[in-house]
């Protein structure tokens, strides 16, 4: 080999000697990295653990030593397979980032790092990314990890010949492992004690808990990915309406809405007055599929239901596709980040190409989008789905306009903390308030077209909201640990007259049942049967309109006959 180039890596590793730093070993970098990710990257854990009372006493203490050694050991174990040259540092530093990043959003708003949040953090543009940025979180990204970062950048690692490497990281993934072991046997106790009453506690284990939910997503995809499966090719109109007046049915779909604050379900503030002067009904006790969009939009618009949809081996098609099949047209229009899939085969736009528009875009415009949707198709009826920016946060100040904010003064921040419980809960009312604004601009909307069409509307959010309750912001909590603040939705329905009549639908029975529990799993089979879809795909008995509809019972006979 040319002399000079030997002269120069000889040089290369001298560098780090003639500063006084003398190159560690692989394993002793890994060593350092793993016990600072375990101790100050899992303060969020700790924290967790102190609120639930588990640190208390010897048991406590059993508990923090083992789980930290425990930590420590795994993520040594993960990163021996890839401590060579070209990857050691890359991967140490890539942990250190993202765990301060999770520590951020776990001590901030009382996230935790599961499957489906990480599907979530996948699909935020750069709006909503924008929206969370504050100076908080830059702080804790430059002190728990770009610092960090850079002092193993900067640590002169000596890594040999590849087969000493290699011998090297077999060493270091055994001792890794029984030392993950030893740790774990030593707290079994208190940490089985801690895993099955608060199992929600191993999403807090940082960054453990984005290696696992990178797997899970990762596992499930080859088994998503074998296409979509038909839904509903039987699909046929048999609804009751008369050629002259088809129906227009306008499905807004609602973003991060509380169905407690809504005025029109009892809320001691008036945030609805806009829908309190319509003739709607309001189903006060309507339960999400999940506590994300990313969950809950595909989920409402699928036949499943909650259970049968988050144990599907194969996505299929869903609401959207069964309407389009059945001859009308359905038209999707977003002001959010997307339809997540659910509106991919039917025609769509995005009412805000550029920046950040409030809700009222979804409005712009409507007549001439109607009119653009094939004739033969608006002659038999439309499906309109207005997809809200709605109030989603943490910026709810941004939800609304200035002429309809009717609470004051409001959070301006995007660190909730650093606002009072008064400034949060009125911003977030605020946004509200211009969903009833929203509301009865589309209801005004339906009602110019009743000369030619037979409109009605269904408002229903996709999931709730915490407001610092329990010292939890925002939403995505795994549905089994999640308030029902996150679960509890609004679902608001509004007819026209002529709807109900060629429906026979009864406004005054639906009313009757305002307060009986219902659930996104309704929806699909809902909006099929309000648009009188015949397919073996609709079961009657998750329709919630059914009951109310003239002749229903007789229908539902002569369809099991």
């Amino acid at each position: 080999m040319n002399t000079a180039v030997l002269g120069w890596r000889r040089a290369r590793r001298l560098a780090p000697v003639a500063r006084g730093l003398a190159p560690d070993r692989p394993a002793a970098l890994i060593a350092v990295v793993c016990l600072w990710l375990a101790t100050v990257g899992n303060v969020a854990l700790w924290h967790g653990l102190f609120e639930r009372s588990l640190l208390r006493g010897v048991g406590g203490g059993i508990l923090v030593a083992g789980l930290a050694v425990g930590i420590a050991g795994l993520m040594a174990f993960l990163s021996s397979f890839l401590a060579w040259r070209w990857t050691l540092k890359p991967v140490l530093v890539l942990w250190l980032l993202v765990s301060a990043g999770c520590t951020h959003f776990m001590l901030s708003y009382g996230m935790v790092m599961d499957p489906t949040m990480l599907v979530n953090v996948l699909q935020t543009d750069p709006h909503e990314a924008a929206d969370l940025m504050s100076g908080r979180l830059l702080l804790n990204l430059l002190l728990l990890g770009v610092l960090p970062a850079v002092w193993v950048v900067r640590r002169p690692v000596s890594y040999g010949r590849w087969t000493g490497r290699l011998k090297g990281n077999l060493q270091t993934a055994v001792l890794s492992l029984v030392i993950t072991v030893a740790a774990l046997f030593g707290c079994f106790q208190p940490l089985a004690s801690t895993a099955r009453d608060h199992h929600e506690v191993r999403y807090l284990v940082n960054p453990l808990n984005v290696v696992y939910a990178l797997g899970k997503v990762a596992f499930s995809a080859p088994a998503r990915a074998r296409g979509l499966e038909p839904v509903g090719e039987d699909a046929a109109l048999a609804a009751p309406f008369a050629p002259a007046h088809p129906p227009l049915l306008g499905l807004v779909l609602g973003e991060t809405a509380r169905a407690g604050n809504f005025g029109v379900n009892g809320y001691a503030r008036d945030t609805t007055p806009r829908l309190a002067r319509e003739d709607i009904v309001s189903f006060r006790n309507v339960w999400s599929c999940g506590t994300s969009t990313a969950v809950s939009v595909p989920c409402m618009f699928s036949r499943l239901g909650r259970e049968a949809f988050l144990d599907r081996e194969q996505d299929e098609e869903g609401l959207l596709d069964v309407l389009q099949r059945a001859g009308y047209g359905v038209l999707w229009l977003d002001n959010q980040s997307g339809c997540k899939g659910v509106c991919d085969r039917v025609p769509n736009a995005s009412t805000c190409a550029a920046g950040e528009c409030l809700d009222a875009a979804l409005l712009e415009g409507l007549d001439a989008r109607l009119a653009a949707l094939p004739a033969e198709r608006r002659a038999r009826g439309v499906v309109l789905v207005l997809h809200q920016m709605g109030s989603h946060g943490p910026a709810y100040h941004r939800r609304s306009s200035p002429e309809t904010k009717r609470f004051m003064p409001e959070c301006t921040q995007n660190e909730l903390q650093s606002c009072t419980r008064a400034e949060l809960v009125n911003a977030y009312d605020n946004s509200i308030a211009y969903t009833d604004h929203l509301l009865g601009a589309t209801i005004d909307w339906l009602k110019q077209k009743e000369a030619h069409w037979r409109p009605a509307m269904l408002y229903v959010s996709d999931h709730g909201e915490s407001l610092g309750e329990n010292n939890l912001y925002l939403h995505g909590l795994p549905y089994a640990v999640a308030p029902d603040l996150q679960k509890r939705v609004p679902w608001i329905t509004w007819v026209s007259p002529g709807f109900a009549h060629d429906t026979g639908l009864g406004v005054g029975c639906l009313r009757a049942r305002a307060d009986e529990r219902l659930s996104h799993d309704h929806y699909f089979h809902s909006v099929l049967g309000l648009m009188g879809v015949g397919t073996s795909v609709y079961d009657a008995a998750r329709d919630v309109f059914a009951p109310c509809r003239a002749g229903a019972k007789a229908a539902q006979a002569s369809a099991i006959s």
